[in-house]
């Protein structure tokens, strides 16, 4: 697969930092949104999580941002819930768990001969996927971060799964915190919090976010039929 490389334009703006909401298997809507932000080199583009399950195309979101990541080396992919129970159910764990959850869609995308392959890449991308990225200005996790614990404490399942207690909180992370995974109808936008999943895999909108600018891109997404 070949990640279209756009180029750079004398009056596109150097150095955006942009992060990209759950994708959840929506490939084609990730072409689009990636055909308007037209991404350089000068970029740099957080991935926050959620590639797999529920959408029509989670193999193929795997293999665009791996390609990605080549053409555009300083890209930064954070491990999602999903991610993590995706490695779960491979090493035999809470497998009903990943099921729920959108699983079977994705399994038949890497069933070969009735079981279940993963390419080396794949298995290499999943499991080498951070659960937080840090600049000076902002902090980028897929779920969000427990209120009064240090970045270096915060636990992983609070990292990948955390919702009202982080949302709720009236806190103070030192940095801006750019997050996905709780799906909303519109981004969530405060000083201290931006919110970026708002429901591709349920036929709403795939957001991207220029965090220092707070430029947003938005691209429909794909409704499926499976929970």
């Amino acid at each position: 697969m070949r990640i279209p490389f756009f180029g750079k334009e004398k009056k596109q703006a150097a150095c955006r930092l942009i992060a990209v909401g759950d994708i959840h298997g929506c490939l084609a809507s990730l072409r689009r949104l990636m055909a308007k932000i037209r991404p350089t080199a000068e970029d740099q583009l957080v991935f926050l999580g959620d590639y797999i399950d529920r959408g029509p195309d989670s193999r193929g979101v795997i293999d665009y941002l791996i390609d990605f990541k080549k053409h555009f080396p300083g890209t930064v992919c954070l491990k999602g819930n999903h991610e993590a129970m995706f490695l779960d159910f491979l090493q035999g764990n809470n497998r009903d768990l990943f099921l729920l959850n959108g699983g079977t869609r994705t399994l038949q995308l890497y069933e070969e001969n009735g079981a279940i392959h993963l390419p080396p890449d794949h298995l290499d991308f999943l499991l080498n996927l951070p659960t937080w990225y840090r600049t000076d200005s902002f902090i980028f996790v897929h779920a969000g971060l427990r209120p009064g614990t240090p970045l270096e404490k915060q636990s992983e399942e609070d990292l990948l799964w955390i919702r009202g207690d982080f949302l709720h909180a009236d806190y103070d992370w030192g940095a801006t915190v750019v997050f996905g995974h709780t799906p909303l109808t519109s981004p969530f936008q405060e000083e201290q919090r931006i919110g970026l999943d708002t429901g591709a895999v349920y036929g709403r909108l795939l957001t991207a976010c220029d965090v220092r600018q707070r430029k947003f891109w938005r691209v429909r997404g794909t409704e499926v039929d499976t929970p």
